[in-house]
């Protein structure tokens, strides 16, 4: 297995040069490179969690960092660190229950609880199966009753007792680790099929004969209209250019390869055609926790023009981009500045960009635009679909409110 400095200094070189494309692919990169981490750290004897969620900060400061517009990396660092305090929770929770379950068996009531040995992982595991969910078959068959896997041993072999409590300790760091690294890739695995689901969302959302709007090119818009047409649904689409970059060509493209009746307009042309479209549906760069959406530049033109018309302005968006900070934080940085190049062609205008002449010529091109909350209608993600009003909630699911912050305050001294 690679290094992890190797693995984490390359993720940063390609988030700096900016040579990953796409929130889905950045946000399961970073989840891959994480999970590395965490599997290669070493453990001390106690405060194991501790010791994780330090080395997860640690590398998440410096991804962070590396790009800031890319919200989504955050959001992975944090979705990380909550599995971590969620998992070191059930574990403790699972203990205790098995301290409570050994204390209720026992018939020696004078002896005294630390006669008691730490709890072994098999004993652990068996207790949070029993008290956080049903058993199924396979639980029953595997797991040993809990009287069975919590021995009662009196307290005079020291020396013993004092090996086993450090076993016990060991393997309890041990199983913290797998059962961390088995949800992170459960998480791998619901941002690698976020589109599957949000298309299957479709039919419930586009009706026969509409007529759907949508700007620049986003591949969860591509999904989710053609999975309304292979559910035998008729309907048409315009698609809005996305200058400077173009964007909406290529969807248009795919949209029109895949048998769907497609219109490209100028983004000029909004507010013109916006009368004759039934819904506006759109891809998102970052969900904001007040319901605010970060999206490509030209957005925020369309959703008003859906307001002035009474459409519903609809933003698909996977797990992976809800972001527990508000647009105010001064950690979210909100645009980016791409090149000029994209409008302009400096040869032809290289006199006017020239100060010596007397006149200057600045150009500005900013990536994205912030959509308010007030003008979306309806955010469907991969668990559904959800008002503005709910986002803090459902993103309160997601991460803890430790780790709003991931770079970590220097300590002061006195």
């Amino acid at each position: 297995m690679p290094d992890v400095h190797t693995l984490v200094n390359e993720f940063l070189n390609q988030l700096k040069k900016r040579k990953i494309e796409g929130s889905q692919a950045t946000a399961k990169q970073a989840a891959e490179l994480l999970r590395s981490v965490i599997s290669q750290q070493r453990l001390p004897q106690t405060h194991q969690a501790t010791a994780l969620i330090s080395a997860v900060r640690a590398v998440g400061e410096k991804l962070i960092a590396a790009n800031p517009v890319e919200l989504a990396v955050g959001n992975i660092v944090r979705r990380v660190l909550h599995i971590i305090r969620e998992e070191d929770l059930s574990l403790a929770t699972a203990a205790i229950d098995g301290l409570e379950l050994s204390a209720v068996s026992d018939d020696e009531d004078d002896v005294e609880r630390d006669d008691y040995p730490v709890l072994s992982a098999a004993a652990v595991a068996a207790a949070a199966r029993s008290t956080l969910r049903p058993p199924s078959l396979q639980t029953l068959l595997e797991d040993t009753p809990i009287s069975a896997a919590i021995p009662h041993t009196s307290s005079s072999g020291g020396d013993s007792e004092g090996k086993s409590r450090s076993v016990d300790k060991s393997s309890r760091g041990r199983k913290l680790k797998h059962d961390v690294i088995e949800a992170v890739n459960e998480l791998i695995q619901d941002i690698s099929t976020c589109y599957e689901q949000i298309a299957e969302q479709a039919v419930e959302h586009i009706h026969q004969n509409e007529v759907i709007l949508t700007l620049g090119s986003s591949k969860t818009v591509l999904e989710f209209l053609c999975a309304a047409k292979e559910k035998k649904r008729s309907f048409k689409v315009f698609v809005a250019e996305g200058a400077p970059r173009y964007q909406g060509h290529l969807l248009a493209k795919e949209l029109a390869a895949r048998g769907l009746q497609t219109t490209v307009i100028t983004d000029s042309a909004v507010f013109a055609m916006i009368s004759r479209v039934n819904m506006v549906i759109v891809g998102a760069h970052a969900v904001m926790a007040n319901g605010g959406v970060i999206a490509p530049v030209g957005l925020n033109m369309v959703a008003l023009a859906a307001q002035r018309h009474a459409v519903p302005f609809v933003v698909l968006a996977g797990s992976h981009k809800l972001c527990p900070l508000y647009p105010h934080n001064p950690e979210v940085l909100l645009n980016e500045l791409r090149s000029p190049s994209e409008l302009l062609d400096f040869g032809e205008f290289s006199d006017c960009m020239d100060s010596a002449s007397g006149g200057s010529l600045h150009v500005v091109n900013p990536t994205f635009d912030y959509v308010p909350p007030k003008l979306v209608s309806l955010f469907i993600t991969d668990t559904g679909g959800h008002n503005p009003s709910y986002m803090y909630r459902l993103i309160a699911d997601y991460y803890s409110a430790d780790d709003l912050v991931v770079k970590r305050r220097p300590a002061t001294t006195s």
